[in-house]
């Protein structure tokens, strides 16, 4: 009999793949692509996937693979291939893209980490202080370590509390080696066959209603017919038991009809995703004549990629549709991202209402076993199951597909489709389009104010190209005004003093426009791009600052739990009531966050209802989706948001956006910060005067005449495009060259910058001129480990996949101990010193 050796891809941060030996009973039912259990190490057990299968004998004792997971393969060929290439270009292992691929329910491993529970309401009212901040810490942090979460509030046993959290349904922990994901089954009650004839029911009536005591078997019976349609169809045994209808029925007479045979019960797999049906056909949206035109370009292009360059509110998502229903006439299936998990909530309906039940939804916020459902329908061979228009955010790239024909980008600019940590360190942008290259699809990437490196390529001939100029049905572009905060603080340091000026975050003609929006019962959405009360708090006699034990940053002040926290790791303390070094009582806070806005709001406008939509307030499950509906049914009347209410929300009464600070996203050390500023800017803006007469925009700022300013004011794309596009080349940066960030993490500082000095000497021998550093970061200790950096540049012309395997080399060389900075002193330990070090590669850094 034959043996077979298996190639199998594990979900760890490990280079290529392992192999191990296919017992004789598995030889007929072994695939490629399925999912094995397989022994790594001395105890752990991992699932992983099977990558080849051969009759190579290795040259070492291989183990057994224990067990086979799938029946049928879950992985496909040109899945493989996407995963692959992930790991090559962005310079990680196929590990780390398995493990960030594949559903939570797929990824099975004998480790104990925690995460919220799936069916944990979010309800905070009820929770203990420890218990309310493992929460705020999963809700950063969605999977962590025992030992991570114990570091992060500073509580060394942890087993007590999380115990007590496992018992309430608040978290879970995996910690043990089982298959997650089962099909989900309900009761269904049908007529049995003696029954399923007219004559047979009637004959049943008849002699039920000729007992008294068969009533309630009536009432059932009746309850049943209306809910079956006459016995056709089976229904489900909670609907028929559901007392909240109006038509409760005993559940006693429900066995006594199916003790006599009246009746038949059987489980049958339900789907955990909700169920709709489309209400309109594509064929009757009415394209304007420059939507048209833009759906005819993107339709005959001959390129692969197409730049739809359209205003806000422009109606894109029209242009889409009608891209998608083709796509979907042509018997292929249709893929549309999104940057942000709020978007796709208001997307979702616009879809579902054209396509209905074809359409599936995957992103983080849906639990483990909803999203491998979507996984399995996604490939189902039954072209009446299989979903064919997927939604979702960057993770949905990794779906399964099984003949993908078209990929959207929408808001393609967005920094949201740039996954940072763990590996890999992926744009999803420019991955969608590789994925589309992979099965001959097509790519539109959509945006108001598209990315310097997508304009790029499409004024150069590389990507189609359209725009869009006017806003759907003649709306008027917002009106966008500014307010000299300068002028504010002057103003009001002349009437009330110093300290009342450096307080104030509104100006009066912002308040004035807010108020006038409120008497005309319109909304208002006011964007600050930091969240929490205060940024810090500060001693006003010696300028202490409370600061984080594991993070070089300040601690940020939560007034919703009065405590200090940091948004690197999650440490937390009680606010003080005194200065520790000298003693004061003379605390101030400085700086404000959404937090802070909405809380001033509510006393500014008592009558108005204010809500807050970001990181900490979203953190309940489906708490985004309340949020905007409530918004989008006037229930709320003013928004403080972050950067997720900048992202293509469609509200149709809002007449006034306020950017509170807008400094703080121009005066950003980073040659994006200019275009990101009039990127987020111009997208707020867009949020106002969508579906009526013309909103307005007031942007706050210390510098009024500042050029990014100017160039929202005017919406002046193109002026902003070619200012940068010189600065970009000039100094060397996207899109004339690409970047690598590499980032090197040690707890030692001296190690770590030992280690960071002899790293840059190797490459810049290899690549002279084109490294830059190291250096220290803006935060220079994250979670305990000291950071520096890395930059290298190369000319967009260059091939660089040869320069990556040499940078991958020395850092291999590195942390084994092979390179070593010159010393007379021989070190035994030499080899193990920079072992621990950690080397992290960012392709294309944003």
């Amino acid at each position: 009999m034959v043996t077979y050796y298996a190639d199998v891809i594990l979900p760890l941060h490990i280079h290529g793949t392992y192999t191990y030996r296919v017992p004789q009973e598995y030889n007929d039912d072994i695939q490629v692509g399925q999912r094995v259990v397989v022994q790594f190490g001395p105890r752990k057990l991992y699932s992983a996937v099977v990558r080849r299968l051969h009759e190579e004998v290795p040259h070492y004792r291989v183990k057994y693979i224990l067990a086979i997971l799938d029946a049928k393969p879950i992985v496909s060929e040109s899945l493989f291939r996407f995963w692959e290439w992930i790991a090559d270009y962005y310079m990680c292992y196929v590990g780390d893209v398995m493990a960030i691929a594949l559903p939570t329910a797929f990824r099975l491993a004998s480790e104990s980490s925690v995460s919220i529970h799936p069916d944990f309401s979010g309800e905070l009212s009820d929770l203990t202080d420890q218990e309310l901040r493992v929460v705020q810490l999963l809700t950063d942090h969605p999977v962590m370590t025992v030992d991570d979460i114990s570091r992060a509030i500073g509580l060394q046993k942890m087993m007590p509390l999380l115990n007590t959290m496992i018992e309430r349904q608040i978290i879970v922990m995996d910690e043990d080696l089982r298959q997650r994901f089962t099909p989900r089954t309900s009761t269904f009650i049908s007529l049995t066959p003696d029954y399923a004839s007219q004559e047979a029911l009637k004959n049943l009536f008849d002699s039920l209603e000729q007992k008294k005591s068969s009533s309630k078997q009536v009432d059932l019976l009746l309850k049943f017919m209306q809910l079956s349609q006459m016995g056709k169809q089976a229904v489900a045994r909670r609907q028929l038991l559901d007392t909240n209808d109006g038509h409760p029925v005993s559940e006693s007479a429900l066995k006594t009809l199916i003790r006599n045979r009246v009746l038949q019960q059987e489980e049958k797999v339900v789907s955990r995703l909700e169920q709709y049906e489309s209400a309109l056909s594509p064929d009757t949206i009415q394209l304007n004549p420059e939507q048209q035109a833009a759906f005819d370009y993107l339709t005959h292009c001959d390129k692969a990629v197409s730049l739809l360059h359209g205003v806000t509110s422009s109606g894109k998502t029209e242009v889409y549709i009608k891209l998608i229903n083709e796509t979907i006439r042509q018997g292929r299936q249709a893929l549309f991202l999104l940057p942000e998990i709020a978007l796709t909530a208001q997307t979702i309906n616009r879809l579902r209402k054209y396509f209905g039940d074809r359409v599936g939804v995957y992103h983080s916020r849906f639990s483990a076993s909803q999203r491998a459902e979507v996984w399995n329908r996604t490939m189902d061979p039954d072209e009446n199951r299989r979903f064919q228009v997927l939604l979702g955010a960057r993770s949905a790239l990794f779906l399964p597909f099984h003949d993908l024909g078209l990929v959207i980008v929408d808001e393609e600019h967005d920094s949201s489709f740039k996954q940072h940590d763990p590996a890999p360190r992926y744009q999803g942008r420019d991955a969608a389009i590789y994925l589309a290259h992979l099965w001959g699809a097509k790519t539109v990437l959509g945006s108001a104010t598209p990315s310097l490196e997508s304009y790029f390529n499409a004024q150069q001939g590389k990507y189609g190209f359209c725009e869009m100029k006017k806003r759907y049905g003649g709306i008027q572009l917002p009106e966008v005004l500014c307010a000299d905060m300068r002028e504010e603080s002057n103003r009001i340091r002349r009437q009330m003093g110093v300290q009342a000026a450096n307080s104030t975050h509104f100006s009066k003609f912002l308040l004035d426009h807010i108020q006038q929006a409120l008497d005309n019962h319109e909304q208002v959405i006011l964007f600050q791009n930091r969240r929490g009360f205060s940024l810090r708090i500060e001693c006003d006699d010696c300028h202490w600052t409370p600061t984080c034990q594991h993070c070089d940053v300040s601690l940020v002040y939560h007034k919703a739990t009065n405590s200090m926290r940091c948004h690197y790791c999650g440490y937390s303390i009680p606010l003080p009531s005194e200065c520790p070094a000298c003693h004061s009582h003379h605390l101030s806070m400085k700086g404000f966050g959404t937090e802070r806005i909405e809380d001033d709001l509510s006393i500014l406008f008592p009558d108005a209802k204010v809500a807050r939509m970001d990181l900490d307030s979203t953190a309940q499950k489906n708490r985004y989706i309340e949020i905007i509906n409530d918004f989008q049914d006037r229930r709320i009347d003013i928004l403080v948001g972050t950067q997720m209410v900048t992202k293509g929300l469609d509200f149709d009464n809002v007449s006034v956006v306020g950017i509170v600070s807008a400094d703080n996203l121009i005066y950003f050390p980073d040659f994006r910060a200019f275009e990101r500023a009039f990127q987020q800017m111009t997208q707020v803006s867009g949020r106002a005067g969508r579906h009526g007469h013309q909103g307005k925009v007031i942007i706050q700022t210390y510098n009024p005449y500042h050029q990014a300013i100017r160039n929202v004011i005017d919406n002046d794309y193109q002026e902003m495009y070619h200012s940068q596009i010189i600065e970009r080349r000039v100094f060397r940066y996207p899109p004339f060259y690409r970047l690598i960030d590499i980032t090197l993490k040690h707890r030692d500082s001296d190690v770590l910058n030992e280690a960071a000095d002899l790293y840059a000497a190797q490459l810049r021998a290899v690549f002279a001129t084109r490294v830059i550093g190291p250096e220290y970061p803006n935060v220079a200790r994250i979670r305990g480990l000291y950071i520096k950096k890395i930059l290298l540049r190369f000319e967009r012309t260059e091939a660089i996949a040869e320069a990556k395997k040499i940078i991958l080399d020395i850092a291999d060389r590195l942390k084994s101990g092979q390179l070593q900075p010159n010393s007379p002193a021989i070190d035994p330990k030499a080899d193990k010193k920079y072992s621990s070090l950690q080397i992290h590669f960012d392709v294309d850094p944003q």
